[in-house]
C-alpha cells in the first residue's frame, strides 16, 4: 500500500546546495511529511509554482542566478496565499525584516534546527490548508450542492443546516488536519467520521475507538501496541490502533473523558505524528488522519481543568457541531420510515405503516437520546406489531405515561389532580389562579399536539371526554365573564 502524500499538495525546497536538499528532504519525511518537491536551480522557481498548487516554499536567499530576494517578490505576487518561509547562513537583522515585509512568513538561519524547521514548514502546511478550505467553502455554499452526496448515504436528512454540515465536510475531508466532531449522544458523530474518511481519498482503514473509560496504560496499549515482554502478560508484539489506522482514519470517540496523561501522549502524536509502543525505545512515525467526537459543550473543553487547552487548540483547525434531533423536527417522518423498513427486514415482518399522529406525538418529544432513541422506539414497536397500521403504545409507554406536565411553576401529575382541580376547597384567588394555570397547561398540550384532542388527552393523562368537558367548561367560564 502506497503512502498517503502528506500535505496533500506538495513543499517545493529551493536551493543550489545538494546535500542541503537531501537533509531537508531527509528531515522533513522523518516527520511524516513526504510529498516534497526539490528544486535546485532558482531560475526554475516560477515555471515550476506554475504547474501544480504548493502548501509551501521553502527559499534559500543566496543563490546564484536569481538569490532568494529576487524571487520572493515574484512569488508573493503571483501566488499571494501560498506561505514561504526563507532560509539563509547570514545573521542580518536588517535582511530579516526584509523579508518579512516583502511577504515571507518566516525567516530561520542556517545550520537549520531540525525541530524549528519541521514545526515552522508544518506550520505554513496547516496556514495554506486553511486558505485552501475557506475558499472552497466559499465556493460550495454559494452553489448550495454537495460533491459527493454518496459520502453522506447513511445520513437520512433533509435539513438545511445538516446539509450545511455536509458542504463543510466535503471542504475539510482531504486535508489532514484533526477534526474535531460535537454533539448529543446519538445524533450520528461517527457517521460523519465515516463519511469524511470516504471523501479523503486515503487508502487505509477507518479505525474507531472508544476512550472513555480508559486509564493511561491501556489507552497508550490499544493506541500505540506493546512490544513482547513490555508487560505481564504482553507475549507477543502487538499493533496499536494508531498502526492498523496508516494511510487512514482513526476516529477517538468521548474525547472529552480522555485522562490527563493520556491526553500529553496523544498532544505528541499530534504534534510531530510520531509515538512509541509501550516497551520500546525505538520512535515510530506514522500519517493516521485523527478525527474525535465528543458530547460535552465545546466551551468544556475550552475551560475545564481536566482538558489540556494546547490539546484543545492541536484538535480544533476544523469543528463539526452536529443538531440534536429536536432542532430537525423535520426529519422525524423520514427516519421513522427509514426505521420501519430497516426494523421489518431485521424481524423479517411486512412493513407497517405509521399513523400521521405518531408524528405529531414524537414531535412534542425531547429526544435526549437523539437519533438512536427513535431508532430503539421504532425496533420496539415494529416487535410488538401484529398487522394494519403500527399502534402507537409504546411510543407513547416510552415517552412516558406517567408524565409530568409542567408549565412555568405549575405542575400537574396524574388525571385524579388534574380532575379535581375545581373541587379543592380554595380561597377564591387562588382558585382563580388555579383555573387560569390549568387553561394554559390545556392550551399548551393543544399546542404539542397540533389541534388534535385526543392526543393532547393522552398528555395530559385524561380521558379524550374529561379534557372535552374541561374545555366547555373553561369555554362556559369565559362567556359568561
Amino acid at each position: 500500500m502506497n503512502p498517503v502524500p502528506f500535505p496533500t499538495h506538495p513543499i517545493l525546497l529551493v536551493d543550489d546546495e545538494e546535500h542541503f536538499l537531501f537533509s531537508a528532504d531527509h528531515t522533513l519525511n522523518l516527520a511524516g511529511m513526504n510529498n516534497i518537491v526539490q528544486c535546485g536551480d532558482s531560475r526554475q522557481v516560477m515555471s515550476t509554482l506554475s504547474k501544480d498548487d504548493f502548501s509551501v516554499v521553502v527559499l534559500d536567499l543566496l543563490m546564484p542566478g536569481l538569490s532568494g530576494m529576487d524571487i520572493l517578490p515574484l512569488i508573493v505576487s503571483d501566488f499571494p496565499e501560498l506561505p514561504v518561509m526563507v532560509f539563509t547562513a547570514v545573521n542580518n537583522v536588517e535582511t530579516a525584516v526584509e523579508c518579512l515585509k516583502l511577504g515571507a512568513y518566516d525567516y530561520i538561519l542556517k545550520p537549520i534546527d531540525s525541530v524549528r524547521f519541521v514545526s515552522t514548514v508544518r506550520r505554513g502546511v496547516e496556514m495554506s490548508e486553511l486558505r485552501r478550505q475557506n475558499r472552497q467553502l466559499k465556493d460550495r455554499l454559494l452553489s448550495d450542492a454537495l460533491e459527493h452526496p454518496e459520502a453522506f448515504s447513511n445520513i437520512v436528512t433533509q435539513d438545511r443546516a445538516m446539509y450545511a454540515v455536509f458542504q463543510y465536510t466535503e471542504t475539510i475531508a482531504q486535508a489532514p488536519m484533526p477534526v474535531l466532531i460535537t454533539g448529543e449522544t446519538g445524533v450520528g458523530k461517527e457517521l460523519i467520521a465515516a463519511a469524511i474518511h470516504k471523501l479523503s481519498g486515503r487508502e487505509g482503514e477507518f479505525v474507531s475507538v472508544n476512550v472513555s473509560g480508559l486509564d493511561d496504560h491501556l489507552f497508550s496499549d490499544a493506541l500505540f501496541g506493546h512490544k513482547k515482554g513490555a508487560y505481564t502478560g504482553a507475549d507477543s508484539d502487538r499493533k496499536g490502533f494508531i498502526e492498523h489506522a496508516s494511510n487512514g482514519t482513526l476516529f477517538l470517540d468521548e474525547i472529552g473523558d480522555l485522562h490527563l496523561e493520556s491526553q500529553v501522549k496523544l498532544l505528541r502524536f499530534l504534534q510531530d505524528g510520531t509515538y512509541y509502543p509501550l516497551g520500546d525505545d525505538f520512535q515510530r512515525t506514522n500519517n493516521a488522519r485523527i478525527v474525535v467526537a465528543t458530547n460535552r459543550e465545546i466551551q468544556f473543553l475550552n475551560d475545564s481543568d481536566t482538558f489540556r487547552t494546547d490539546l484543545y487548540f492541536r484538535l480544533k483547525p476544523h469543528h463539526i457541531h452536529l443538531p440534536p434531533l429536536r432542532e430537525r423536527a423535520g426529519d422525524i417522518p423520514l427516519l421513522v420510515s427509514h426505521f420501519l423498513e430497516i426494523a421489518a427486514k431485521k424481524l423479517e415482518k411486512e412493513t407497517p405503516t405509521a399513523p400521521p399522529e405518531l408524528y405529531t406525538l414524537l414531535g412534542t418529544h425531547h429526544f435526549q437520546g437523539n437519533i438512536r432513541e427513535l431508532e430503539g422506539m421504532v425496533l420496539d414497536a415494529v416487535s410488538r406489531h401484529k398487522g394494519g397500521v403500527l399502534s402507537i403504545a409504546s411510543f407513547q409507554r416510552e415517552i412516558g405515561e406517567q408524565s409530568i406536565v409542567s408549565h412555568e411553576n405549575t405542575t400537574i401529575k396524574g388525571s385524579n389532580f388534574a380532575e379535581g382541580l375545581s373541587a379543592l376547597p380554595v380561597l377564591p384567588a387562588l382558585k382563580e389562579a388555579l383555573k387560569e394555570a390549568e387553561q394554559q397547561i390545556i392550551t399548551e398540550a393543544l399546542k404539542r399536539a397540533d389541534g388534535n384532542q385526543t392526543l393532547a388527552a393522552k398528555l395530559l393523562e385524561l380521558t379524550r371526554q374529561a379534557l372535552h368537558n374541561r374545555l366547555s367548561r373553561l369555554q362556559k367560564s369565559s362567556d359568561d365573564a
